[in-house]
């Protein structure tokens, strides 16, 4: 690849802030560990007419996962030395426990607990403090999957490890961060800002969009090695010039960080050590997205091309696709043209997947375009030339008259069963979670069922139930604690004998399996 000059880039970063509108952002590009880009523009804090800056703070959320991890392998070559503490921490939760490992690739089987907080009652807006994390994991009695078989995002992965690192050696997570990495790697303004209320400097992050308006996002949650960190561009640029002059170093961090790591059955996995494997096109890159109600962050770098793309919106604009769009750019890759084919109509509809128990919908979109709704966010599907679906993270197909469900990069290879029939309205009633405490209460207004969850945390708002099947509803929850909200909770209805509902089986891909007892 030829080294691009900056004038190459200039036309896509003048207009990038308009094709990606909020109050603010910034982007810097790095080649070969040299600056070619830095960009910022709007405003910290549009209200006060506060500049965005390369020294601005800002919220990196999940972005802190691969720092955490960082952290972890410096202080602890063999990380596994951690898993007595490990076992203290989820005392009650049944072997095979997750290893130490697991919890940094996300194959840990937990089920994520800002998920869990929207069963527990948790208002939107409300605290989310450290004494709350420790009760929801503490309570932990039983994963969605064996550990180290499947992928699945689970926050406290994160936070888990940042805690154990700081108990074992006795001094703050914060000040360990800033001893052997922030200070080694340049950076002197990133700092641990676990609550997520303000942020030093002023920096806002806004909901809303250009045409609905924005407003100064309310967060109210208390995060800590698993999205906990603030950093400026000025920081984050420093971190890619480390990543690119450590490259080659055997025992750098980075290098360690991106090593490839596979499931228990050998198969490649595409996370590890709070770093995201990809594929932009022809070429391989590792990253990760942040994102909090406001914020929203992604950085890459691809090691083959030496280069590094940073992108912070305070705003709820896609820093990813702001990201990819530069890449492409700088490695002259347009997306190939490619004619559209007719989606087929027996990949569409409405399914229970067999593995996980979730509601899985697939629609058609545009033309040769589908779109399913089944992890935290709809995905979009074209279709190939066997006459499949496939996107970024799936692929659907027929197998004889079955159809079936790859979800590769989760290592999930699962039979979708076609949902028909009208879900009975005889859902009324309460029903209770014995391991979170937490109860679903389903009440009919008008005719119409409508529900709620609540626990140790408050009364969650009461929401139209949307009826998917025969004994399958569905309960929307499109705002919540964290940034990926849950979308819709699957609601599985299972009998008893007589035919009466004994208990439903509630879940979402960030959490499922749960298992509701119906008290009246």
């Amino acid at each position: 690849m030829p080294s691009p000059q900056p004038h190459v880039l200039d036309p896509l970063l003048e207009t990038l802030p308009l094709r990606y509108p909020g109050p603010g952002g910034a982007l810097a590009v790095l080649k070969d560990g040299s600056l070619l880009a830095a960009r910022c523009w709007g405003f910290a804090d549009a209200e006060k007419r506060v500049p965005f800056t390369r020294e601005t703070l800002f919220l990196i959320c999940s972005i802190t996962k691969q720092f955490t991890c960082a952290l972890l392998l410096d202080q602890f070559p063999d990380p596994t030395v951690l898993q007595p503490d490990l076992q203290a921490t989820v005392a009650h939760c049944p072997a095979p426990l997750p290893g130490i490992l697991d919890l940094c690739h996300n194959q840990s089987g937990f089920r994520d607990y800002w998920a869990l907080a929207m069963l527990c009652g948790a208002d939107v807006e409300s605290p989310f403090g450290p004494k709350d994390a420790r009760r929801l994991i503490g309570a932990t009695r039983s994963l969605q999957f064996s550990p180290g078989t499947r992928y699945s995002y689970a926050n406290q992965n994160f936070r888990v490890l940042a805690d154990l690192i700081a108990a074992r050696r006795g001094e703050p997570f914060e000040r360990l961060l800033r001893e052997r990495i922030f200070d080694p790697v340049g950076m002197p303004h990133a700092r641990l800002n676990p609550d997520t209320s303000s942020v030093p400097g002023g920096t806002i992050g806004y909901e809303g969009s250009q045409a609905t308006g924005f407003r100064p996002a309310v967060n109210r949650i208390h995060w800590t090695g698993d999205a906990g960190i603030a950093a400026s561009l000025e920081d984050l640029i420093a971190w890619e010039r480390h990543i690119d002059a450590t490259r080659d170093a055997a025992d750098g961090l980075y290098r360690r960080l991106s090593a490839p790591t596979r499931y228990r059955d050998g198969a490649p996995a595409f996370y590890g050590f709070g770093l995201g494997h990809m594929s932009v096109g022809r070429h391989a890159a590792t990253g990760h997205g942040g994102g909090l109600r406001g914020w929203r962050s992604f950085r890459l770098y691809a090691p083959a091309e030496r280069v590094s793309i940073v992108v912070l919106f305070n705003h709820m604009a896609d820093p990813r696709a702001a990201a990819l769009e530069i890449f492409s750019a700088l490695v002259d890759e347009p997306a190939p043209a490619v004619a559209p084919a007719p989606v087929p109509q027996a990949l569409t509809g409405r399914f229970l997947d067999s593995e996980t128990g979730l509601a899985v919908r697939v629609e058609a979109a545009t033309e040769g375009q589908a779109r399913l709704y089944f992890g935290a966010n709809p995905e979009p599907l074209g279709v190939s030339g066997a006459g499949e679906l496939k996107g970024a993270q799936t692929r659907i197909h027929r197998v004889g008259s079955a159809v079936r469900m790859e979800r590769v990069r989760e290592n999930l290879h699962s039979a979708l069963k076609p949902c028909t029939g009208a879900a009975s309205p005889d859902i009324e009633g309460r029903f209770h979670c014995a391991e979170l405490d937490a109860t679903l209460t389903v009440t009919l207004a008008g005719g119409v069922p409508y529900g709620a969850f609540s626990g140790f945390l408050g009364e969650g708002s009461m929401q139209a139930l949307v009826p998917f099947g025969e004994d399958v509803w569905l309960l929307p929850c499109a705002r919540a604690l964290d940034y990926d909200a849950p979308g819709d909770w699957t609601l599985r209805v299972l009998r008893n004998p007589g035919g009466s509902i004994g208990h439903l089986q509630v879940g979402c891909w960030l959490a499922r399996g749960l298992e509701f007892r119906r008290l009246s």
